[in-house]
């Protein structure tokens, strides 16, 4: 993995198609490094996580190109590798487990990010309805050992549709319900890396596996 990191601080620097084009062959060399720690990962999340099905590690990798058409930032590549693991792969609308590659701005996480409105309808009713055991889950002693809190913007009063005075109505205010847990550059680099993954991703399974439940009722 030393050489994807290497790869990914010099396109930091060096982001524009020319350098890219001398670049291919280590280019394609960080690709395949990250694509088979990706296809490890995915195999033993399978042993514990049955719902990610036959999905292939194509299907959950990012490109690396950016979308620039609506961007004041033209630079044409990511500085990272990213993979979503879940069932479907990438473009799935059920929770899943995220791994963001990216010198000095590594992450694993995952769950549900920008949810579709009937979908983030359904996880607040779902936790409405199931506080008790949502609160067991993200208060977990190994859930938050990773994750201490729940990630991203929340709304600044109650959703529609919920009583104000709802005891535990924060938990229905977020516009995700998605988690983080940032990683070392060095992180990479461990011979345990896949392992250590995993530990991460063992602790939140329970978390994606309520999401699902709440995802599954209108899927």
């Amino acid at each position: 993995m030393q050489h994807t990191l290497h790869f990914l601080i010099d396109l930091k620097f060096n982001n524009n198609r020319n350098w890219m084009k001398s670049n291919d062959a280590r280019y394609r060399e960080a690709k395949a490094t990250f694509e088979d720690l990706v296809e490890k990962v995915i195999a033993d999340i399978k042993t514990f996580d049955k719902s990610l099905g036959d999905v292939k590690t194509a299907d959950c990798l990012f490109r690396i190109y950016r979308d620039v058409r609506f961007s004041a930032n033209k630079e044409p590549y990511k500085t990272n590798f990213g993979a979503f693991m879940a069932p479907g792969g990438r473009k799935s609308e059920f929770a899943g487990y995220y791994m963001h590659f990216e010198p000095d701005s590594s992450f694993l996480g995952g769950g549900i990010y920008m949810p579709q409105s009937d979908i983030l309808r359904a996880i607040r009713e779902y936790v409405f309805n199931n506080t008790a055991e949502f609160k067991q889950i993200i208060c977990d002693s190994q859930f938050k050992k990773y994750f201490p809190a729940l990630w991203g913007d929340t709304l600044k009063s109650a959703p529609a549709g919920f009583a104000k005075d709802f005891k535990d109505i924060d938990l229905l205010k977020y516009k995700h319900y998605v988690v983080s847990h940032d990683v070392s550059n060095e992180f990479w680099l461990d011979k345990d890396v896949v392992e250590k993954i995993l530990r991460v991703f063992k602790a939140q399974h329970t978390f994606n596996e309520f999401l699902n439940k709440a995802v599954s009722k209108i899927r």
